[in-house]
């Protein structure tokens, strides 16, 4: 579902926007690990959650 993510993608959490925006560490069967402004670092099941892209940074 998120195999569209590659290292250093930044993203959103769709359920959790106040974690803010976060960066892709590691993509590793499925799990994902993100570093986030407001939430450091989460492992994320990328079966459960679809991650959104953020393509442009303001």
């Amino acid at each position: 579902m998120n195999d569209f993510l590659t290292l250093g993608d930044f993203v959103r959490h769709p359920d959790q926007q106040d974690w803010g925006l976060g960066q892709v560490q590691s993509v590793i069967d499925g799990k994902i690990t993100v570093n986030f402004e407001h939430a450091g670092k989460v492992v994320i099941d990328g079966s459960h959650v679809v991650l959104r892209l953020v393509i442009e940074q303001k």
